[in-house]
């Protein structure tokens, strides 16, 4: 490839390295983002966790783009992206990973120990008496309460969601235990990130030699705040994303190149 690696793979040769990861480590999942590039053409505001809590209309808009966004993320697969991560992981080279994605495709990639920043989508929870559950069951109950419902076709949107305008006749399933209302257990914009994960992640790059942030432009605090932490440690801070970034005036190394051709290259060097 035409990107100089040298400097990434010095990064990740000779340095604990801990690894953030956004949006853009998931786009060759099929799975679109938030501020790629793409952005402008079909640029769009994800729902608000006020707005989620108070708006019954809100939440079936929500449930019905999640029901036909969901069979297409719960299908997607581990890039070369994840793959490579989670080699570089097997080998000593990434000792901590987290990860503001909300996919789980680090984990089905082989990834331990990873901090989800942001939740799930795999699990959904009552805002009423709190009890988890699988989201795969919910999409099984919504299937039951909507047969024939339209929008199969619906073009995908980020984090599960599709694109899709007529949802008035949607029926959104209750809590089986409280008849209480869900909500994926996931961070939505508006809510804070639980401080339990952020002293999780803040361990990883207090204990890193290196911080390399993989397919995020920054732009949400939750991740920025640990380029800033590498920052005022002193340690470097690597950027590997196709745009730029918020952390680009705090980044010692910065690659403008395809997250899973690059990491792959670096964990062939490397292995």
């Amino acid at each position: 490839m035409a990107t100089d690696l040298a400097p990434l793979i010095d990064l990740l040769a000779n340095r604990n390295v801990a690894v953030l990861t956004g949006a853009g480590c998931s786009t060759e999942s099929g799975i679109p983002d938030y501020r790629g590039p793409e952005t402008a053409r079909r640029a769009r505001n994800p729902i608000r966790f006020a707005e989620f809590v108070r708006d019954e209309a809100g939440r079936r808009r929500y449930w019905a783009r999640s029901f036909v966004g969901w069979p297409r993320l719960a299908a997607a697969k581990p890039n070369p992206a994840h793959l490579a991560l989670a080699r570089l992981q097997a080998t000593g080279h990434v000792r901590g990973l987290i990860t503001q994605n909300v996919d789980r495709l680090h984990q089905r990639a082989g990834s331990a120990d990873s901090v989800e920043l942001h939740g799930a989508l795999q699990e959904v929870v009552c805002l009423g008496c709190g009890a988890l559950g699988e989201r795969d069951d919910l999409q099984d109950r919504l299937v039951a309460l909507n047969p024939g419902f339209e929008g199969g076709h619906a073009a995908q949107a980020p984090d599960g969601d599709a694109d899709l305008a007529e949802v008035q006749d949607f029926v959104v399933a209750r809590c089986l235990r409280c008849a209480g209302d869900l909500k994926p257990h996931v961070v939505f914009f508006g809510e804070s990130v639980p401080r339990e994960r952020v002293a999780r992640a803040r361990e990883h790059v207090d204990r890193a030699d290196a911080l390399l942030v993989v397919g995020s432009s920054l732009v949400v605090y939750s991740g920025f705040r640990f380029v800033k932490q590498a920052h005022q440690r002193g340690i470097p801070v690597a950027i590997l994303n196709l745009g730029p970034t918020r952390g680009d005036p705090l980044a010692t190394v910065y690659l403008r190149a395809s997250a899973g051709e690059a990491l792959s290259a670096a964990a062939a060097r490397l292995a």
